[in-house]
């Protein structure tokens, strides 16, 4: 299950996705995610499930990539499809002792499991194709304004980045400490509730360790290397819109306002 865990993974490549201004994916997907929202008939989703698919086409990641980061999610999928399945009401189909199916209710269980699964597949797609040192540097100039207001913009989209880049390093040292748990004769699968959450205790200490350790010697490196925030640090590679990242805004742009205005 850890190994499915994909949020903050980064594949190198050359595509066309991955040339793309890290502003204009950020950009992207926030429109995206609003045309996501937006979504009231089936036509939408479809058509923004054919956007991502195209995406993720010129972007040359996978489908199984692209879905395995499904896998530790689909217990919350499914109860919210189960939730709305039984508790919209409407026009009656059938019932399940005190439960009642509806058609509404059909309808939207339906729409809510595609609305979660196009979000979370449309947001490992930016990290897929973009590497957390271009995030950084696209959050930073996307909330440029803000410093005006002395707000720590440089620092938040440090966070931010570092946050994300770590993840997959955390997921590795999970596994690598669960199996070192399990041949010590450590169980984590048998057992009520309690036991289970009992068992994970040798588990969570020693990574709550691993991850100070790596705090601690990341914070004593970023000081060797002077860091000190983002005043007057300058920038090795200048961010630049291209004709490429006008004409990807310019569509999903489209995309957003085409489903608010028709749907």
């Amino acid at each position: 299950m850890l190994k499915d865990i994909t949020l903050g993974q980064y594949f190198p490549g050359n595509t066309p996705a991955h040339r793309l201004d890290p502003r204009t994916k950020l950009l992207a997907v926030v429109f995206y995610i609003v045309a996501v929202f937006s979504c009231h008939s089936a036509w939408a989703y479809i058509l923004t499930a054919l956007v991502l698919a195209l995406s993720a086409r010129v972007s040359k990641v996978g489908a199984r990539a692209l879905f395995r980061g499904l896998k530790p999610v689909l217990f919350i999928i499914a109860f919210t499809a189960l939730l709305n399945l039984f508790y919209t009401p409407g026009e009656e189909l059938a019932r399940l002792w005190l439960l009642r199916v509806t058609r509404e209710g059909v309808w939207t269980a339906a729409a809510m499991m595609t609305r979660i699964t196009l979000l979370i597949t449309g947001t490992f797609l930016l990290t897929y194709t973009t590497s957390p040192i271009q995030l950084t540097d696209g959050l930073e100039a996307l909330l440029g304004p803000l410093k005006r207001l002395r707000v720590p913009v440089h620092e938040l989209a440090m966070m931010m980045s570092i946050a994300l880049r770590f993840i997959p390093t955390l997921i590795e040292e999970t596994d690598k400490i669960m199996s070192a748990q399990k041949a010590r004769g450590a169980d984590f699968e048998s057992g009520g509730l309690a036991r289970r959450a009992r068992a994970l205790i040798p588990l969570l200490v020693p990574l709550f360790v691993s991850a100070f350790r790596r705090a601690d010697e990341l914070a004593t490196a970023m000081e060797c290397r002077c860091y000190h925030g983002g005043e007057g640090r300058t920038k090795l590679h200048v961010l630049r819109f291209a004709a490429r990242d006008y004409l990807a805004l310019l569509f999903y742009l489209a995309l957003a306002a085409g489903i608010i205005v028709f749907d």
